[in-house]
């Protein structure tokens, strides 16, 4: 339990912890993004075709980054015990994940769609250009105000297996439940074009196939930021807050990925 502040300090800690969250947020877009050219381009590719201005100024704010949180990171207090993870899951414990995560996102859809609304017609206006009309008028969106979506159950079960480095659903900025759009703290244009996007990941895909492809992509790289459906919601999003923002449809995108087997 973190106390509101610390007087010898000087510091409000839960002022700390919140700009701590919002820096964390950041990076694991930066790392989304990193992650997309890291797919699509060799080490080489980026070396000898890429301004070198670019690649440099890069590398120097991922360096120094790394400093700064590798200097924490020793401050901070080691387990005692450091569990072995799974390489991956066996069939049983995917399959149980899927059934997990298919039912918590419908709970939480009927949790909340009683008190979601409706987007606004400036956001329904401003968000035609990347989805169809239609998708825009069924979704409905919810701001929690600090309430936070409840942890799911099941989450206890999963870290008692060894499974590590889940995703904190109470310091995510927004949550997708099929067509429903909850955010633990007010409703920013980036989180909900990324929210969006995974709604029609799920129209596209169908509920158990996305969360299949959740469920393995995160066992196999064991971070939000490398579960494909996640970064390309992170992509996607990118592109839109682009000072010249180009037009583009994200169902055509989601079906191109979805038939190449990017997800």
């Amino acid at each position: 339990m973190y106390e509101d502040d610390d007087p010898q300090e000087g510091i409000s800690v839960m002022q700390l912890n919140s700009e701590l969250r919002h820096a964390q947020l950041e990076l694991v877009s930066a790392h989304c993004a990193t992650h997309h050219l890291r797919l699509r381009y060799s080490v080489d590719d980026l070396a000898r075709f890429g301004r070198s201005d670019l690649l440099r100024k890069s590398a120097e704010a991922a360096s120094a980054l790394h400093e700064f949180y590798q200097g924490i990171q020793n401050r901070v207090a080691k387990p005692e015990v450091q569990r072995e993870l799974f390489t991956q899951g066996t069939p049983e414990q995917i399959a149980q994940g899927v059934d997990w995560l298919c039912d918590y996102m419908r709970q939480q859809r009927e949790a909340h769609f009683p008190l979601a609304e409706p987007l606004a017609a400036s956001q329904k206006t401003a968000l035609a250009r990347y989805f169809r009309v239609r998708l825009l008028e069924q979704v409905r969106v919810v701001e929690l105000n600090g309430a936070r979506v409840p942890v799911p159950e099941f989450l206890a079960q999963v870290r008692a297996l060894g499974f590590d480095n889940l995703p904190d659903v109470q310091h995510m900025e927004s949550l997708t439940f099929i067509d429903v759009v909850a955010f633990n703290e007010r409703l920013t244009e980036r989180a909900l074009f990324h929210a969006l996007v995974h709604t029609v990941q799920i129209q596209v895909l169908g509920l158990e196939r996305y969360a299949e492809l959740w469920v393995r992509g995160f066992l196999k790289g064991r971070a939000l930021f490398t579960v494909p459906l996640e970064v390309h919601a992170f992509s996607l999003a990118s592109r839109f807050l682009r000072p010249l923002a180009e037009t583009f449809s994200v169902e055509d995108q989601v079906l191109h990925w979805a038939a190449g087997n990017r997800y």
